[in-house]
């Protein structure tokens, strides 16, 4: 999920440019013989436009004389191991980027600084409350959110001209826009969708009331046989019958914005915008022209856009930090509404910045429009250590969700897959 986010910039038209500001050495903040003190910042490489990062670290450096600020470019691939060991060392990083579905891991080794009494310093009012929820554990603040990023639909412009099918605002004008999308071109898939895009089916169970997975006592047991996922699967299974793409497969295999969306015959298809940069490339290095259309995934209703899963990143600061009030001031400086607003438009809208009011106005028909529009519906999977055990393959939802697909009733496939979710979300 991470690996491409800051890649949506190219949708938007817009290239950020990203150097380290220290060698990645993975000390900590130290204070030198002359009481000089380096604050240490961990960013993921791609999440920081490096304008951006500079203007914070040289408005926090006047406010502290004798106070540096290092950031070090870190690579996802390995991180979690990397950022394991840092913060049971005596150095670690000060404040750390950490992917937004691995925060509650961390916060409950006892890896992060507990930052409930800072909320207001912090400009907790003022942030998205969808995104605020993966920095929570237990009712404690350990991180503030930072960026967030989400899947939209994706269309091609002239299928849906020919069809006469305009942008849906719900599920039923959606099924009904596939339908004169197939009759207008049989031979062509009104939508691709593989079967186990569980990132979209999460949306629409959160859309009926449900959730993936819910507390039950003092643990956590799966959720997919109650009469929300159900109903959520069964119109996954509806929008799915439109589309030839396998049902044992996911979104990434094969790479629906690089190896299916190219060839053609493709009328829609949801994805991120690193996805649609992607297939843009793609089509113009095979001598094609792509002219894509934009719009948030429907909701049952016309007022709201359907849910949608937040793919994004924290920042924390760590428990072991020598320099823990330093890094808490230079968090609520970064994190704040001002250099947030200056984020999202330093991004040109591609990412959302935590804070509602600082979004980037972007451009109408664009991509970080459509995104932008769903902003106020996004969610996160369950908030617990445990949620990184159910992801890992097998996937039990998207063993579920093929199963389904292929004939199996949704409840009875439910209640198998919950039995696997419920002991692997207990695991720690």
């Amino acid at each position: 999920m991470k690996r491409k986010l800051i890649a949506a910039i190219g949708v938007a038209g817009m290239m950020v440019g990203i150097a380290a500001c220290g060698s990645d050495d993975g000390k900590g903040g130290s204070t030198d013989a002359g009481g000089n003190k380096t604050l240490t910042v961990w960013v993921m490489d791609g999440s920081a436009p490096d304008a951006w990062i500079k203007n914070v670290n040289k408005e926090f450096e006047a406010k502290h004389k004798g106070v540096k600020v290092k950031v070090e470019i870190q690579q996802w691939n390995g991180i979690q191991e990397k950022v394991t060991t840092a913060l049971s060392e005596d150095t670690p990083p000060d404040v750390l980027e950490l992917g937004n579905t691995q925060t509650a891991g961390y916060a409950a080794t006892g890896g992060l600084a507990d930052l409930t009494e800072d909320k207001a310093k912090l400009g907790a009012d003022g942030w998205n409350k969808g995104m605020l929820a993966s920095n929570e554990l237990d009712g404690k603040l350990y991180s503030a959110p930072w960026y967030a990023a989400n899947r939209v639909v994706v269309y091609d412009k002239a299928a849906f001209k020919k069809a006469g099918v305009t942008p849906p605002k719900t599920r039923a004008e959606w099924i009904a826009g596939l339908k004169k999308l197939k009759a207008s071109d049989p031979k062509s898939q009104p939508i691709y969708l593989p079967g186990q895009s569980w990132y979209v089916y999460a949306g629409f169970v959160w859309d009926e009331g449900g959730d993936l997975a819910v507390k039950d006592g003092d643990k956590w047991k799966g959720n997919l046989s109650s009469p929300e996922a159900v109903a959520a699967m069964n119109f996954y299974k509806e929008l799915q019958s439109y589309s030839t793409a396998p049902k044992d497969k996911d979104e990434a295999t094969p790479q629906q914005s690089t190896d299916i969306v190219p060839k053609g015959g493709v009328a829609s298809w949801i994805g991120l915008g690193w996805e649609a940069g992607g297939a843009i490339d793609a089509m113009k290095k095979a001598g094609k022209t792509a002219d894509f259309g934009y719009f948030p995934i429907p909701g049952k209703a016309a007022d709201k856009p359907g849910s949608v899963f937040f793919g994004g990143s924290n920042l924390a600061v760590s428990e072991r930090s020598p320099n823990k009030d330093l890094a808490k001031e230079w968090l609520a400086l970064a994190a704040g509404k001002e250099h947030m607003a200056k984020y999202a438009e330093a991004t040109q809208g591609a990412l959302l910045p935590n804070n509602d009011a600082a979004q980037f106005k972007p451009a109408a028909g664009s991509f970080a429009e459509a995104m932008a529009q769903a902003a106020s519906v996004g969610k996160i999977t369950p908030v617990t250590p445990g949620w990184a055990n159910v992801e890992t393959a097998p996937n039990p939802i998207k063993d579920y969700m093929t199963k389904v697909l292929k004939g199996e009733d949704a409840k009875k496939a439910g209640e198998a897959a919950d039995k696997v979710i419920t002991e692997r979300v207990n695991q720690q």
